[in-house]
């Protein structure tokens, strides 16, 4: 089969297309074609060596859809999607012409999306979801989402779905405006110091969650939450260190929610998927837009790409 893989890691110059053994399923496991594969930012950090733990030589990728081609009987034929912590990490990964994961890993793929639209889907989902359920975001919930990148739509989209009031913060106003258009309260980011009082200007008494996909706002935002808030974050500077200001927060009652999708294997994010999947066949979700394909031989063009923040919708196709 073909595949991108690496054999050692700090360069992207590292990832080269090759020829593999087509992969042979265990017992319990399903053998799936890869028809499109999603290029997320922590597969291009895993090419980096940001993870540790990735045993080499690996084939990356965690974001896939395709079709069973081997495997139980109820499921060979079906169009399928999935992600985890395992593809791309601890076990061959999906930017790959073909794939085996346990059967319990796969998700049947919503009939409303294409293979390229589910595909670019797996991280950006789990992650909000897990932000949104592990933050406790309900009917009549102040949601403030900070950045609207891959993740940052998904949780706006689930968070809608779930009822919550919402509004999102960026920092260019051509954003704030795109996404106005699409329904959405926005403001456009200032000085770190007049966050707060920007929240409280849309949410008296503050934002109930807070959720920072980028890293870089935990700080600001504590003046944001509302009393016995939680801010949920995914990402941090590259050295890992915030300054908190810690008496604000515990006198707000407040807490920080630290979400990593890594800590869920595929059958998890499968039934998060499921769940997922079903919002989008009912029409309760937005079909993605503006996902660029492109083939498994520009890979190394593609993920220098996603590294240079060019593009977060990126799918490759075997």
């Amino acid at each position: 089969m073909q595949a991108l893989q690496f054999s050692r890691t700090g360069d992207l110059a590292a990832l080269q297309l090759v020829e593999l053994p087509d992969p042979v399923p265990a017992a319990g496991e399903v053998l799936i074609q890869v028809k499109a594969a999603g290029l997320n930012p922590s597969d291009v950090k895993n090419v980096l060596g940001r993870f540790p733990y990735t045993t080499l030589p690996r084939v990356p990728g965690r974001d896939f859809a395709g079709v069973v081609v081997q495997g139980p009987a109820e499921l060979v034929g079906r169009e399928v999607w999935g992600t985890g912590k395992e593809p791309g990490f601890f076990r061959d990964g999906s930017h790959a012409s073909l794939l085996t994961l346990p059967a319990t890993g796969v998700a049947l793929k919503p009939q409303s999306l294409s293979f390229a639209q589910a595909a670019s889907l797996g991280v950006p989902y789990t992650t909000a979801w897990d932000a949104l359920q592990r933050s406790q975001v309900g009917e009549g919930t102040r949601v403030l989402v900070i950045g609207a990148g891959a993740v940052g739509l998904a949780a706006l989209n689930l968070a809608q779905v779930r009822g919550a009031q919402v509004l999102v913060a960026v920092r260019r106003a051509e954003q704030a405006e795109a996404l106005r258009r699409q329904g959405f309260q926005a403001l456009v980011l200032q000085a770190p110091e007049a966050l707060g009082e920007q929240v409280q200007a849309v949410f008296a008494g503050g934002a109930e969650v807070i959720f920072d996909t980028t890293g870089f706002w935990l700080p600001a935002a504590v003046a944001g939450l509302a009393q016995f808030g939680r801010i949920a974050i995914i990402a941090a500077p590259l050295d890992g260190q915030v300054q908190l200001p810690a008496l604000a927060l515990y006198r707000k009652g407040g807490s920080v929610v630290g979400v990593n999708s890594l800590l869920y294997d595929s059958a998890a994010c499968a039934r998060m998927l499921e769940q997922v999947g079903r919002y989008f066949d009912e029409g309760r979700l937005p079909l993605p837009q503006g996902v660029v394909q492109a083939p498994l031989s520009e890979g190394l063009a593609r993920y220098a790409e996603v590294n240079s923040g060019a593009c977060d919708k990126v799918v490759l196709v075997p």
